[in-house]
């Protein structure tokens, strides 16, 4: 008696599997490249250990690159769609690591500056190209997986970064910068040979921000990402601060706590992503928003590293939920000529939010405490979420 079988998919290959090759090379190359990510992490120790700025000299050097970041992604956008992705990309890399080293040979204030802004025009150039590579390479119904796993990449990168970061930085701050400017070079020469390039033809690519800003469904988004951004800033900026100054824990108790976070990414977010990518991404992404809210919010009662443990659990859920989600949509409202400058607003959202955090959070912690800032901080998360419930008929149309 003959019968057949339907052979199931594997848990790898309905994860994994899918996906063009150039996708791979883009993912393997950022991971390669936040494998190498250590000097940001420890720059204000740099500053004022090795090259004895003050407190705040280093935090003027920190405020020039908050503003050539901010210039970035918009510049950044403007080229993958002019020059190309590979090339905005690739130059990008190549323009990083050069900057590296010259920030890390830079022993004058004015040297330091001026490296310093021009670091923040390119370090992060690669994203909008990234992004625009992505929804030109895969099909949108694969896109919030893809965007999914390239999270993942750079968390799982970052958090190996950090700690051999930690390590190199005793035995040499300059033994950072060229890692990093390595592994730049790798992820440009990558990009340069294993990946095609995929901007549309020049006659379609005429035009400027006027028609991004024009779209008021993608300006309207971008006010949502903001929000979201705000609310994310508080993990790196004021929470290390509101914990060890106020709260009374360690930096070792703090450390530990966090790490929760890059571990709950690293191994839940890879089974969840495919599952994911199925649900309406409006109503996916709010849902994310919300939960990130709530966990904040809880930060408020946080008197002990097991209860600081919990309310990180609860909101790296809800990150975790929103990984890929947003730039799946951000590609969803995009016309294909002008990916680039819509990713470009979209990363704006994040650097103006990264240096807009440390003044809120600073100033609500000085105004009413953790109570105010967090309490705060939650309301931002459920005010984004309900304002992105509200786009999602119109996001569902276009």
């Amino acid at each position: 008696m003959n019968s057949t079988t339907v052979e199931k998919p594997s848990f790898l290959r309905s994860q994994l599997g899918g996906l063009p090759r150039p996708f791979w090379a883009l993912w393997g190359g950022t991971l390669v490249n936040r494998l190498g990510t250590m000097v940001m992490p420890f720059t204000g120790v740099y500053l004022t250990q090795a090259r004895g700025l003050s407190l705040a000299a280093a935090g003027m050097v920190m405020a020039v690159f908050g503003a050539g970041s901010l210039v970035s992604q918009l510049l950044a956008g403007v080229l993958a769609d002019r020059i190309g992705r590979r090339a905005t990309l690739a130059g990008g890399m190549l323009a990083t690591a050069a900057m590296m080293l010259a920030l890390g040979y830079s022993t004058t204030l004015p040297a330091i500056l001026a490296s310093m802004f021009v670091l923040g025009l390119v370090v992060d150039a690669y994203r909008p190209a990234s992004n625009a590579l992505v929804a030109d390479l895969v099909s949108p119904v694969e896109r919030p997986r893809a965007y999914g796993l390239l999270f993942w990449a750079i968390n799982l990168g970052y958090s190996v970064g950090m700690t051999a970061g930690g390590w190199l930085a005793q035995l040499g701050f300059h033994w950072l910068f060229w890692v990093d400017a390595v592994g730049c070079v790798a992820f440009a020469v990558l990009v340069w040979r294993a990946i095609p390039e995929t901007r549309p033809a020049e006659r379609e690519s005429s035009g400027g921000f006027g028609m991004v800003l024009r779209d008021r469904l993608m300006v309207a988004f971008t006010l949502v990402t903001l929000g979201n951004a705000l609310v994310y800033a508080q993990t790196y900026t004021t929470l290390p601060m509101a914990m060890t100054e106020l709260t009374g824990l360690t930096t070792g108790q703090f450390g530990l706590a966090m790490a929760l976070n890059g571990v709950l990414i690293v191994i839940v977010q890879p089974l969840v992503s495919g599952w994911l990518g199925r649900l309406d991404p409006a109503r996916t992404l709010a849902l994310g928003l919300a939960v990130m809210g709530v966990g904040f919010a809880l930060t408020s009662f946080v008197t002990t590293t097991f209860w600081l443990a919990v309310t990180i659990v609860v909101w790296t859920a809800g990150e975790i939920v929103t990984a890929g989600i947003a730039g799946a949509i951000v590609a969803r409202l995009a016309p294909a000529h002008l990916r680039g400058r819509y990713s470009g607003l979209f990363g704006f959202a994040w650097s103006a939010a990264a240096v807009l955090a440390p003044l809120l959070g600073s100033w609500l912690l000085e105004a009413g405490g953790q109570a105010a800032l967090w309490f705060t901080v939650g309301g931002i998360g459920l005010v984004s979420a309900v304002a992105m419930l509200a786009l999602g008929p119109a996001i569902r149309r276009r």
